[in-house]
């Protein structure tokens, strides 16, 4: 049945020649509005930070499925995932910096789990998306802990005044893969809108117990009265239940079966059949905007976040294993005035503060999979901060452009830290934009970081917190040129270095006892170089370049002397990839289609492993990751005003390529190898899409 839809779609492409619902508009990109830089609305040649922004037609035309795939292919960013399970989160580094560097808002919402500091973007539904932001370097000034490589601020779709607006579309594609989803939206009166999205997706999968199940839903609810007076009330709920086949085991592995209950507990294509997991997210934020003067313009945030993730784990060496629920609840308010009454000068004033309740329910299972109801924790922590800054700006000359404030940041376990910032920007020619950042820079360690309970795995195997971990603070400094010329060619270059110190890193002992620690720095300098040309006669192409030399401080053991403590010695950042190039070439053709395609290459990744053969003379071992490519290609058709469809694939040829890398323990051979995460493979799909 599927084969005979992708046949029938096919043929519709070459015989259907409708006019399209929307033409692309040209546009000046140095004059697009950033609001995400400097918390207030700004034409991107104004703001001194690099920046990417991503239109709803820009999302609509991209082979990509998901958030991370989606910003993967812009410079200076890098997308990893966990394996190519059905729920394996997507991270974004920016820079080199951890995903915990990287701050995620969705209307304003701060998506990064307190837990573990980054922020899982494939949650995040790309069909409900208006606009993204990304702003890269150091945001601290204004959003505090966990801005320190940059900020990815998404705005999903509100409804449109005189224009009721309902979209629904049905995907199906490999690995039994079926998706729904749902839109509609309009102004019930003059000032009075709402936009509600349903979405619903399932998948079997790549492999063995790598299964999806997600629902969500979202509502947005608006008052609008101009520039005087408007307010937004935003909520989702997200339910999200997915198989964790881990590592992918070495292709001559034999099927293991629990000598207990006779569960089969890994084979050669999953290092787990029976870990599972289930997140449960709810989201509600209320946005109010007031400008009761032309010179003053006054916003206020609240938010309320639940966040649940819970995991069911059995280790293979006797069966046991352990039952976890870890819950966030985050509240947060901001209010910020941003004050123009002097010519060429503006000043932006805020305030913000958060509480955290974290609480970790830990069960332990007997080797049957049976909870031990005496073996439960209970841990919870209570944990607050609160933040202010004043920004200042003044224009002395048309050209010229500069920027300073500063941050107050309190939190509760860790002190206090003043965050200062500078910018300047200047603009030679109109189409012109040279761009000076460099600010001070904060990440505090998670909850988990400082709070885990004691797992016993056996063996010597386990994981705890650390609650004597210090901050992570540094600088981040960069230049870029943003260069426009006409309508048809734009070019951005970028050079940036940072370094932190008392970097926080979760690693394991030659025993495989895992716990964070502080290293004694990391840092980086690198390049990016971004190229847009087009569209001429419906062509477009886009191209990008990113160079990065990422170092950080560790732990190195060596094989001497029994028992000889481990140096600190500098090498290459974990998993950090030294190149980086991206390639979009976009094609619109007279009968109403768009055809896109995406490429990235990613080179050699490094990762060290302690390790031990008779448990006194360890050694740290160098493991490389191969580089890779990617090729995704969508092919979009109009057919009527109402009905369009499109044919999509991503990694078309099928390279295989591994994410990260962790033991391997083979209970039949009695031996321990390192193996890897695998990405995803080859993925096709048909999606139909109706609109008004």
């Amino acid at each position: 049945m599927k084969k005979f839809f992708i046949f029938a779609f096919c043929a519709a492409l070459l015989t259907t020649e409708q006019p399209r619902a929307e033409e692309k508009e040209e546009k000046h990109t140095l004059e697009e509005v950033v609001v995400t830089a400097t918390k207030t609305e700004e034409t991107r040649k104004d703001v001194p930070n690099a920046v990417i922004l991503k239109d709803e037609l820009d999302i609509q035309e991209s082979p990509a499925n998901s958030v991370g795939v989606l910003l993967a292919n812009e410079p200076g960013i890098d997308l990893r995932t966990r394996g190519n399970y059905g729920g394996a989160s997507e991270e974004i580094h920016i820079r080199g910096m951890n995903a915990s560097g990287t701050q995620v808002l969705v209307n304003g919402i701060n998506y990064n789990s307190p837990s573990f500091g980054s922020a899982d973007v494939s949650k995040i539904p790309i069909n409900n998306i208006e606009r993204i932001e990304v702003v890269k370097g150091s945001g601290a000034l204004l959003y505090g802990s966990g801005a320190i490589g940059g900020v990815v601020s998404i705005f999903t779709k509100g409804p449109e005044k005189n224009k009721p607006t309902f979209k629904a579309s049905k995907e199906i594609g490999w690995n039994n893969t079926c998706s729904i989803s749902a839109e509609q939206g309009m102004f019930v009166t003059n000032h009075l809108g709402y936009y509600l999205t349903v979405n619903s997706s399932r998948t079997e999968g790549y492999r063995d117990n790598s299964d999806l199940d997600r629902k969500d839903v979202s509502m947005k609810l608006v008052w609008d009265e101009g520039d005087f007076f408007n307010a937004s009330l935003y909520g989702d709920y997200l339910d999200s239940e997915y198989g964790r086949p881990g590592i992918d085991p070495p292709k001559d592995t034999q099927d293991y079966y629990s000598s207990v209950t006779g569960a089969k507990f890994y084979n050669k294509n999953a290092a787990s059949l029976l870990d599972k997991g289930k997140d449960e997210d709810t989201h509600i934020a209320l946005d109010i905007d007031i400008q009761p003067f032309n010179w003053l313009k006054i916003g206020m945030k609240d938010n309320y976040t639940i966040m649940k993730n819970y995991n069911y784990s059995r280790y293979t060496f006797d069966g046991s294993g352990a039952k976890t629920l870890v819950t966030n609840k985050v509240a947060a308010a901001e209010i910020n005035a941003e004050v123009n009454h002097v010519d060429n000068y503006s000043l932006l004033l805020g305030a913000e503060c958060k509480t955290y309740d974290w609480e970790n329910e830990n069960l332990a299972l007997d080797t049957t999979g049976s909870e031990i109801p005496s073996t439960k924790v209970d841990t919870s922590e209570d944990l607050y901060t609160a933040g202010g800054f004043i920004e200042v700006q003044y224009k002395p000359f048309p050209i010229l452009k500069t920027l300073a404030g500063v941050r107050y940041e309190d939190h509760s376990e860790l002190g206090t830290e003043y965050l200062p910032c500078i910018g300047l920007i200047f603009n030679p020619v109109k189409n012109s934009a040279l761009k000076i950042n460099h600010g001070k820079q904060f990440l505090a360690p998670t909850p988990n970081d400082l709070f885990w309970p004691k797992e016993d795995w056996g063996w010597g195997m386990g994981a705890e917190g650390n609650p004597n971990l210090k901050p992570e603070t540094g600088y981040h400094s960069d230049i870029s040129l943003e260069q426009e010329i006409g309508k048809k060619l734009f070019i951005t270059g970028s050079l940036f270095t940072w370094d932190m110190n008392n970097r926080i890193l979760w690693t394991g002992d030659a025993a495989g006892f895992y716990r964070p620690i502080n290293l004694k720095s990391y840092e980086a300098k690198g390049a990016e170089l971004g190229m847009k040309i087009g569209p001429f006669t419906g062509l477009t192409l886009g191209l990008s370049y990113t160079y990065l030399d990422a170092e950080e401080k560790a732990l190195e053991y060596d094989r001497k002397i029994p028992g000889t403590m481990a140096s600190w010695k500098t090498h290459p950042a974990t998993y950090s990839p030294e190149h980086q190039f991206k390639g979009t070439i976009t094609l619109e053709t007279p009968g109403d289609m768009t055809m896109s395609m995406t490429t990235r290459y990613v080179s050699e990744r490094l990762w060290y492993q302690n390790e031990t053969s008779d448990w006194l003379n360890y050694k740290t071992v160098v493991y490389v990751l191969k580089p890779y490519w990617t090729a995704d290609l969508k092919i979009t058709k109009y057919f009527n005003q109402n009905w369009n469809g499109s044919l999509a694939g991503s990694n078309l040829f099928n390279k295989r390529f591994d994410t990260y890398l962790e033991p391997f323990r083979d209970i039949n051979l009695g031996q321990t190898t390192i193996e890897g995460y695998p990405g995803a493979g080859r993925y096709l799909s048909l999606n139909i899409v109706y609109e008004y």
